[in-house]
């Protein structure tokens, strides 16, 4: 047994080298061809992935078209509460002497307690409306769990050929995650949130994850088919699903930091910096602003995401279809009135939690994803894959060339104890 155990160390120190080699090909690959997209998990290093590869289990959504729009049995207007489903103004005193309700001019808005879940009051909360660049905070809560701030994505055709693109993104440049949700979320960049979308493996994929976000926040309105906002035949949302999102959006402080930065420098090539300065003067107009997202489109008309804490209360106020101009400062009533009204009115509603996280996303994960490529780049360097190929086809012809060993020296010991080796 001693014997056998000496003759294997050979071959799994070569097969131990050779996954050494492995390890290193992770660590040190070059990027891939130039038409391959950076896909990269805050577990693990970037890894450059053809377009079109599949992501690991994790990121894998189920298809949109098989999602229900809502529990079976359930009207998507009654989550939240049935109360919920009118569309009007619905809120409920508990005195009959209070503070009177703002007058907003907006056709849908909610305002409701984070710390707590109640909607204080709202008007048609779950009216369907185009949401404008309101979208992006749903593409940021679903991309940035998924994407290292320090890799790397490029930037394709379609994502620089947003109109309008507003921070200007270069076809064939690469961009750091971390700027992309900067230009995102400070001057609401449409391109950087294709290229973010893109960075799941393609468009469709990462359109798909949003879809999956919204239905696991059980924002059952959400109709996700452009990651800026961008007009889009049957995209929807309504002032309930938006306080659902930016609900989820408080509890991930990467998104607070990336929300409530001032201004940023955004490198679109070398030596050439865009300045980013956040559109969103809450922050800096009204006390307790904590951040929030402003949206337009001719469709759309004005709409917001507001968020603000006081005294430990922190509020969230969504507004649809307002009045251009007037959406910040009606958020600001709205704030103002919810603030003022703690403990006196009973809640109509209530934001309810998400969906239990799938199967997918209770077991065990691989610490990186498996996706590769097994081709040589256009640069002549070796990729990925055929690195890991390389390294374990080295390791597995050592065992083998061990095992022959071990036998042709078990012969040799055969024939030196029967006599002299005959010659050859």
């Amino acid at each position: 047994m001693r014997s056998s155990t000496r003759g294997l160390a050979q071959p799994l120190a070569a097969f131990v080298t050779a996954a050494s080699v492995v390890a290193l090909a992770v660590s040190s690959a070059a990027p891939v061809a130039a038409a391959a997209t950076t896909i990269a998990t805050r577990d693990a290093r970037p890894q450059a992935v053809a377009p079109g590869v599949a992501l690991s289990a994790v990121a894998r959504p189920r298809a949109v078209g098989a999602m229900r729009p809502g529990p079976p049995g359930t009207d998507r207007r009654t989550v939240g509460g049935r109360r919920l489903a009118g569309r009007g103004i619905i809120v409920s005193y508990r005195w009959h002497r209070h503070l009177r309700l703002p007058d907003i001019p907006a056709s849908a808005w909610m305002i409701a307690s984070a710390n707590t879940g109640a909607v204080l009051a709202a008007k048609d909360p779950h009216g369907l409306f185009p949401p404008a660049s309101t979208l992006k905070v749903l593409t940021a809560i679903t991309m940035l769990p998924r994407l290292d701030p320090d890799a790397t994505v490029l930037a394709t055709r379609k994502a620089a050929s947003v109109v309008p693109n507003i921070v200007g993104l270069i076809p064939g440049h690469r961009y750091r995650v971390a700027d992309l949700f900067r230009a995102l979320l400070l001057i609401s960049a449409n391109d950087a949130a294709v290229a973010l979308v893109q960075a799941a493996g393609s468009f469709t994929r990462g359109m798909a994850l949003l879809n999956a976000e919204a239905h696991h926040l059980q924002a059952y309105d959400v109709v996700a088919k452009q990651p800026n906002g961008l007009p889009a035949r049957g995209q929807v949302v309504s002032a309930y699903d938006l306080a659902l999102i930016a609900r989820r959006a408080l509890a991930i402080p990467a998104f607070m930091r990336y929300d409530a930065t001032l201004s940023a420098r955004f490198p679109v090539r070398k030596h050439q910096y865009v300045t980013l300065a956040n559109q969103n003067y809450l922050l800096t107009q009204y006390r307790g602003g904590i951040g929030g997202k402003i949206g337009w489109t001719m469709a759309a008309e004005a709409t917001y995401i507001g968020l603000a804490r006081r005294n430990g209360q922190t509020l969230i106020v969504t507004v649809l279809q307002a009045t251009p101009l007037t959406e910040i400062t009606s958020a600001e009533r709205l704030l103002d009135w919810g603030f003022a009204m703690r403990g006196q009115v009973h809640p109509v509603g209530v934001l309810v939690p998400p969906l239990p996280p799938p199967a997918s996303r209770t077991r065990t994960q691989p610490h990186r994803s498996l996706a590769v490529t097994n081709s040589l780049p256009h640069g002549g360097s070796p990729g990925l894959g055929a690195l890991v190929t390389v390294a374990l086809g080295t390791g597995l012809a050592a065992v083998a060339w061990a095992l022959v060993w071990r036998r042709r020296r078990a012969a040799t010991g055969r024939h030196q104890a029967s006599g002299p080796t005959p010659p050859r």
